[in-house]
């Protein structure tokens, strides 16, 4: 076994796993390292119970908000990441998401680079992820050069009908973009268990079934599961790292190579880079501007429930319908808003954790004849907003959400668009610190080095063969799911890896 490579990949989530999978073919030998393992095709993969009861998927970690109280994170440490739970929505970000927008509360920044030249990488990322999809349905929807590479999952009956509903309140409902398996003898059987639930039968388009999973059939890729990095190592100069400290199986073990990918997630990421300190990076590893672990962003997000007791619904796979017209603007209102998009079908078991005092034949009685939504607006970048490691080692998310009248104002939207639909009762659950499986932003890039961690390719500026390829390296967050936006990057930045070869 060589310890000795030509690139280590630290993280299998969107971002590392794409990555491999881009750089599979080109002749680098390539290490995969993952702190967990492959998560387990079994029964629990689809009981509401252990998933969110339970929390059967979830680590056993805690980590510390800014009041220093306790929560248990919303991350998972598996091969692909927090992709082998998410609900695969893969959007790609507007056009003006990439340029600094006025907000009611703040700026948005421009990012260093375009819709324009993502776009083919977006391109080619729907292709892998196997994404459904109908363009020309959402007013706001970015320019593309071809049509979806699969067509949209189709609604079922109750949501054709809500979606000709919401059409004769003037607004623009549109099948949402999914990473499902739904080809011709595909592996999605369109089950009530897809949204925040692993996919017992490997349907989802996430990163170890579409990225690591074919990166493996290379010769040149091996994959290290149940081995976490601890730290980044340089060589005299501290201009180049030389390899990475890692825990393989509880065990230390050093390995080597000629560059290094951390794509650990916004909060690990930047954690590992301030554990890799030393005397020519005392602030930690690539951290000349300070910028390492600020402005934190996870999207200001509210679920909602709305209830017609007079009808039952009976559909299965839900999440098919979103609605961007209060997106960039919305009525009386000259500011971004944000996006709505439905939830998977909740079941009493899903909610019994927010609600334990509510009995759960009372849950279920509501679930049957609810329809659920996600509403999510940008949270703005912060320098506060920040992640921090505790001499004690503690993990801190100093974060406190901003940008919260524009969400006020997108919930009281939804709430009069769903009331005006035929649905009486409109319940919502606004979501916390510890919903982050959004979180972005901690490794900001960009051009300039006093304001900035890495270059437009995601190259840190302090260390030339050190890279971040995860959602850290986000400017702004948008109001739309960011995994589409990490592929579409992780093979831009895979491009230009092999171009530099």
């Amino acid at each position: 076994m060589t310890n000795d490579f030509d690139l280590i990949i630290i993280g299998t989530g969107m971002g590392g796993g794409t990555l491999a999978y881009a750089l599979r073919g080109s002749g680098m030998r390539i290490l995969l390292l993952e702190r967990g393992d492959y998560l387990p095709q079994e029964a629990e993969n689809w009981e509401p119970q252990a998933v969110f009861d339970e929390q059967r998927y979830k680590p056993r970690e805690t980590w510390y908000g800014p009041d220093d109280k306790p929560f248990a994170p919303g991350v998972h440490y598996y091969v692909g990441g927090n992709t082998k739970v998410y609900g695969a929505a893969l959007p790609r970000f507007r056009v003006h998401d990439f340029e600094a927008i006025e907000h009611a509360q703040g700026v948005s920044p421009a990012w260093p680079i375009s819709y324009a030249e993502l776009e083919p990488y977006y391109a080619q990322a729907e292709k892998i992820y196997l994404v459904h999809g109908e363009p020309g349905e959402d007013p706001t929807e970015p320019p593309r050069s071809g049509p979806f590479p699969f067509p949209a999952v189709p609604h079922e009956p109750y949501i054709e009908e809500l979606s000709e509903r919401l059409r004769a309140q003037g607004l623009h409902p549109f099948h949402y973009p999914m990473g499902v398996d739904l080809r011709e003898d595909g592996r999605c059987i369109r089950c009530k268990t897809c949204d925040g639930f692993p996919c017992k039968v490997l349907a989802k388009g996430d990163s170890d079934i579409c990225g690591v999973r074919p990166a493996l059939e290379s010769e040149d890729v091996t994959l290290w599961t149940n081995t976490r990095a601890v730290r980044l190592l340089t060589d005299e100069t501290g201009r180049r790292i030389t390899g990475v400290e890692a825990e393989r199986n509880g065990e230390p073990v050093t390995v080597y190579a000629d560059r290094v990918v951390v794509a650990c997630g916004a909060v690990n990421s930047a954690l590992l880079l301030l554990r890799s300190a030393s005397d020519h990076h005392p602030a930690g590893m690539a951290n000349s501007s300070g910028m390492v672990g600020r402005h934190y962003m996870v999207h200001n997000n509210t679920a909602l429930m709305a209830v017609d007791p007079r009808r039952p619904n009976p559909t299965v796979f839900q999440k098919t319908l979103a609605v961007n017209d209060f997106y960039a603007d919305g009525p009386d209102w000259p500011h971004p808003m944000g996006n709505l998009q439905l939830l998977g079908k909740l079941q009493a078991g899903m909610l019994t954790a927010a609600q334990p005092l509510v009995p759960r034949p009372v849950l279920q009685w509501m679930a049957n004849r609810s329809v659920d939504w996600w509403v999510m607006s940008e949270d703005l970048p912060d320098p506060e907003n920040r992640i921090l490691l505790g001499s004690d080692g503690r993990v801190r998310v100093n974060w406190r959400p901003n940008n919260l009248l524009a969400h006020r104002k997108l919930t009281d939207a939804a709430r009069t668009m769903m009331r005006r639909a035929g649905y009486p009762f409109v319940f919502v659950q606004p979501m916390g610190i510890e919903t982050n499986s959004h979180q972005c932003g901690t490794v900001r890039f960009g051009h300039d080095p006093a304001t900035s961690v890495l270059d437009p390719y995601c190259r840190t500026h302090d260390i030339e063969n050190l890279y971040v390829v995860d959602s850290s390296f986000f400017v702004s967050s948008s109001a739309i799911n960011p995994a589409l936006t990490i592929a579409a990057q992780a093979l831009r930045v895979a491009e230009r890896m092999m171009q530099e070869d």
